[in-house]
């Protein structure tokens, strides 16, 4: 698959052909309405995107396009199929936790950007584009379909909800999916008792070895919530997604528990997690001792999340601690 950085501009016949005889089929799918899905067929409203640009956007959009992990949970959460989406960190379609119910929809970007014939030929009527920040691939988005920036700088999951909430014509539901959150959040902390304030670490092991999730970014924000501690350089922002260690620092996954996974159950990462348990500096942290150790899916607990995944980690976690 090519990006739409290199493909949207080595053909842009093409892609100009594509969106010419999309055109009709696209100004056709803007619809008004509210959560209940109801309204008058040109209706519009304006929105703030995550960087402050205003876009005007179908009142009930009906053909949405999801380019990035977190626009995808979103979308599903709030009851939404969208008709394109951007295959997952490590994942050839959808992240695994999303797979049975984002299964039909095609593929039409991956994490290192969209295709930009794909995007057109998926008619959409909004594009949900994530982070996106290249300021060329968001003028070619935008030349499809009204194109909002999802995600802030923070990667806040509850925020980009609330935005997508917005686009979609369902921030009702959205408000109502933090609430239960809310509530499922405050039950599990009630549960684990005096393991609510015990130290938690996050860990993605790959061919490239281990890596910790630090702060600022969607797992450790789930954590907060429930008022763990974090061992070593979590308690630190990183730079990037997570944070690699070599094997004479695996000190610093040494918490009370450790959750652990790859982001793919099968294929060259399927038997990864083995040989890093025979590795003595392993073999050596406290959690694995105690037997608090519990394997993850990497693709919800250390990738880009979002309000589906954060309800299935609380799962995870009251599975693996609450006794």
């Amino acid at each position: 698959m090519m990006s739409l950085s290199s493909r949207g501009v080595a053909r842009p016949v093409v892609a100009a052909a594509l969106l010419a005889a999309c055109a009709p089929a696209l100004s056709a799918c803007g619809s008004g309405g509210s959560d209940a899905g109801s309204g008058s067929g040109s209706r519009t409203v304006r929105i703030t995107d995550a960087t402050g640009a205003k876009v005007q956007v179908p009142a009930a959009p009906r053909r949405v396009v999801a380019l990035s992990e977190m626009d995808l949970d979103s979308a599903l959460a709030l009851g939404v199929k969208p008709v394109g989406l951007a295959a997952g960190r490590g994942q050839q379609g959808a992240p695994g936790y999303l797979a049975e119910r984002a299964k039909g929809i095609p593929v039409v970007g991956a994490v290192t950007g969209p295709d930009i014939e794909k995007v057109i030929r998926a008619r959409p009527d909004v594009i949900l584009a994530g982070q996106t920040a290249d300021a060329q691939i968001l003028k070619q988005l935008r030349d499809v379909a009204p194109t909002v920036v999802t995600i802030d700088g923070g990667k806040d999951w509850k925020k980009s909800l609330q935005l997508t909430g917005k686009v979609l014509g369902k921030a009702n539901a959205a408000e109502k999916f933090l609430a239960d959150y809310d509530t499922k959040a405050a039950a599990l902390k009630k549960d684990l008792g005096a393991q609510a304030g015990a130290q938690v670490s996050v860990a993605r092991y790959s061919a490239k070895g281990t890596a910790v999730m630090q702060q600022g970014v969607f797992i450790s924000d789930v954590l907060k919530d429930l008022g763990f501690r974090r061992p070593g350089v979590q308690n630190d922002r990183g730079e990037g997604h997570s944070t690699p260690i070599s094997d004479e620092n695996l000190k610093e996954v040494d918490g009370d528990w450790l959750f652990i996974g790859t982001l793919a159950a099968a294929g060259p990462d399927a038997d990864l997690l083995d040989q890093l348990t025979k590795k003595p500096a392993y073999r050596q942290l406290k959690a694995v001792h105690n037997r608090h150790v519990t394997t993850v899916d990497g693709s919800k607990w250390t990738s880009l999340g979002g309000a589906e995944a954060a309800l299935s980690v609380l799962d995870d976690i009251r599975k693996a601690m609450v006794k």
